[in-house]
């Protein structure tokens, strides 16, 4: 049985979900294995969690060099893992780093790259939203290795042990690869809210919400899920949030189990960017709002009554 080879996301020792999400994927593809890449003992914090998700092999390019520079070592590391193991696709968690990562390595690999996927089939056929959400079509890499990117939240991840058995690889980095050093780490400080890249739940406001101080009714209904926070490009541009909490094209893609719009009329670009949510529940009293195309369920009404009914309401079913 070929490997699936799943490069590891991983921050402060702790294996991200959308890792474990692929190495689930992986599963029905071949032999799971993971590839943890970075400064040395970056994989015993590792371990446990991928072999705990299915890793049987989980291959070890540590070197200072592997996280010191920019993301074109991270790319010779996953090549060199990818020639010793011949694998039958390599599967890469989507972040503006990643995919820059899957584009070198499809490069030196000689092979084809899909990115932004939001499932895959037993034939490695690819799923993708394109054009803004507007199509959705089925990609496949009809040469070399497949690389393909995924959103997260494209799979549910589901525990089945494994050996997890350490094989380290030693690569000799490029002069060209060290071309541009990391000279400084800013850590963002982080609330008690889930990530939005990554999060279940995410609940979004809009313009419709009319000024900043009102922002704290989409936050207390978050809350009451234990769900991120994301906005639209309107509020960010109006300063009302930070751009980090912007959802749509140029902002954040996001694919949560649910997704909730609250005063957001759904314009494409916003649409853009959590068109691949699993379920959808649209708030606005605007009943021809295009967000409500999108809708799974919608409620057309006063947000300012809405939102804070269903605030009360789950908290008390939560009890």
């Amino acid at each position: 049985m070929a490997e699936v080879l799943v490069l590891v996301d991983a921050a402060d020792g702790t294996v991200k979900k959308p890792t474990l999400e692929l190495l689930t994927a992986a599963r029905s593809l071949g032999e799971p294995a993971a590839v943890v890449i970075g400064a040395p003992g970056a994989a015993a914090a590792t371990k446990g969690a991928l072999a705990e998700f299915g890793a049987a092999k989980i291959y070890v390019v540590e070197d200072e060099d592997a996280s010191g520079y920019s993301v074109a070592p991270k790319a010779e590391a996953l090549a060199a893992v990818a020639a010793q193991a011949s694998p039958a696709a390599v599967l890469i968690p989507s972040s503006n780093e990643n995919k820059e990562v899957a584009a070198r390595l499809a490069l030196e690999l000689g092979a084809g790259l899909i990115t932004d996927a939001v499932d895959l089939g037993a034939d490695l056929a690819a799923t993708q939203s394109i054009f803004g959400g507007s199509i959705t079509v089925q990609a496949k890499v009809t040469r070399g290795v497949p690389v393909i990117t995924f959103r997260p939240n494209s799979f549910t991840p589901e525990p089945a042990p494994a050996a997890g058995e350490e094989v380290p690889v030693a690569v000799a980095f490029s002069d060209g690869a060290k071309r541009a050093r990391i000279v400084d780490r800013v850590t963002e400080a982080k609330g008690s809210r889930p990530q939005l890249t990554d999060a279940s739940v995410v609940v979004s406001g809009g313009r419709g919400i009319g000024k900043a101080e009102n922002f704290d009714i989409i936050e207390k209904l978050a809350d009451s899920l234990g769900a991120a926070v994301g906005a639209s490009r309107a509020v960010v541009d109006a300063g009302w949030v930070g751009h980090q909490m912007q959802v749509g094209q140029t902002g954040v893609t996001v694919s949560p189990q649910l997704y909730i719009a609250v005063g957001i009329s759904g314009a494409i670009q916003h649409r853009a960017g959590m068109q691949t949510s699993k379920t959808i529940v649209a708030i606005n009293k605007d009943a021809e709002a295009p967000i409500f195309e999108l809708a799974d369920f919608g409620v057309v009404g006063d947000l300012f009554q809405v939102a804070p009914q269903l605030t009360e309401e789950i908290a008390r079913r939560r009890g």
